[in-house]
């Protein structure tokens, strides 16, 4: 049972960091600040979280310990981390942060005509 603890943590910290990795790539090579903030926040979110099942695996498995405070931990990256990422891309848009040329759709600016209307409206 300890060996497949044992794998079971480095296979979960080592799927986080791969994740980080690419996170950290994806940052530098991707062409605009809308994709970056994606990269950040998918992957670097599932790395840490990842990394941090990991830890408290370790703490379960090998020191028969529950850890409130990585829990906590996990929960606070898991809420935190995307909503920061959303409030990141909407305050570049808003900000005039031009989107990638090659950038299909833009979702964002239908619904701010349409907000924009109905205020008009009202």
């Amino acid at each position: 049972m300890r060996m497949i603890g044992e794998l079971l943590i480095v296979l979960v910290i080592l799927f986080g960091a791969l994740f980080s990795a690419i996170s950290a790539f994806g940052m530098i090579r991707l062409p605009d600040v809308y994709l970056r903030s994606h990269a950040a926040t998918k992957s670097a979110t599932l790395g840490v979280l990842c990394v941090l099942i990991g830890t408290f695996f370790y703490f379960m498995f090998f020191l028969d310990v529950i850890s409130i405070k990585l829990l906590l931990g996990i929960v606070f990256v898991f809420i935190t981390s995307p909503v920061a990422g959303h409030l990141n891309g909407r305050a570049a848009y808003r900000s005039g942060v031009p989107l990638w040329d090659k950038s299909v759709q833009d979702d964002l600016k239908i619904a701010l005509e349409q907000e924009k209307e109905r205020q008009s409206h009202s």
